[in-house]
């Protein structure tokens, strides 16, 4: 299978994950990967800076209507909702909280499941509520790949078994192990790239 897109969520305890799992990806790598991250409303807008010294990957904060490209990592902007069109482009929202969160991990996945279909990967890490369950629910739905961090190692362990509640996941993986399952799915791409 070919995949396109991966999806990720994270709350407490997931700017640390993130970074670890990125950190194994080459620069080669070439799926856009696309972050909601948990942070507070007034926080300022540096993850992006502060991942970028952490991948070789280009990572950056998801305009509105800005392309989709493969090899970059989007990020939600504090506040916003971040969802994905029809046309491959990101729409920003200032609709009311999900799960007492914006932006919800569960609007990013629902709305890149409706666009990838079975080529789309999601990710659920730590975190301590229950935000991204049912959007990994229906990337499973549509066919795609549900990976969760191993609520055994994750840092806030509810939000993986929150989504393990209600959802047959593919694989549940340890950080380390994330990152070395992500470089396995694009590793065909890779290779083509490099001929």
């Amino acid at each position: 299978m070919r995949y396109r897109a991966i999806v990720v969520g994270a709350s407490a305890g997931g700017i640390e994950a993130f970074g670890r799992i990125i950190g194994k990806l080459p620069a080669l790598f070439s799926l856009p990967i696309i972050l909601v991250q948990h942070l507070h409303k007034d926080q300022d807008s540096t993850l992006a800076r502060f991942y970028n010294d952490r991948t070789l990957l280009k990572v950056e904060e998801a305009e509105e209507k800005e392309n989709i490209l493969p090899g970059h990592i989007y990020i939600a902007p504090p506040d916003y909702h971040l969802l994905l069109e029809r046309d491959e482009t990101f729409s920003l929202s200032v609709d009311e909280k999900v799960n007492y969160s914006r932006p919800s991990i569960d609007v990013l996945f629902e709305s890149a499941a409706d666009v990838y279909g079975a080529e789309l990967v999601g990710v659920l890490l730590t975190g301590a509520n229950h935000d991204g369950a049912r959007g990994l629910q229906r990337i499973k739905e549509h066919g795609g790949l549900a990976l969760v961090e191993d609520p055994a190692t994750a840092k806030f362990p509810e939000m993986p078994r929150s989504a393990l509640a209600c959802t047959d996941v593919d694989y549940i993986l340890s950080l380390d192990e994330l990152g070395d399952f992500l470089l396995t799915l694009a590793d065909g791409y890779l290779v083509r790239q490099e001929e």
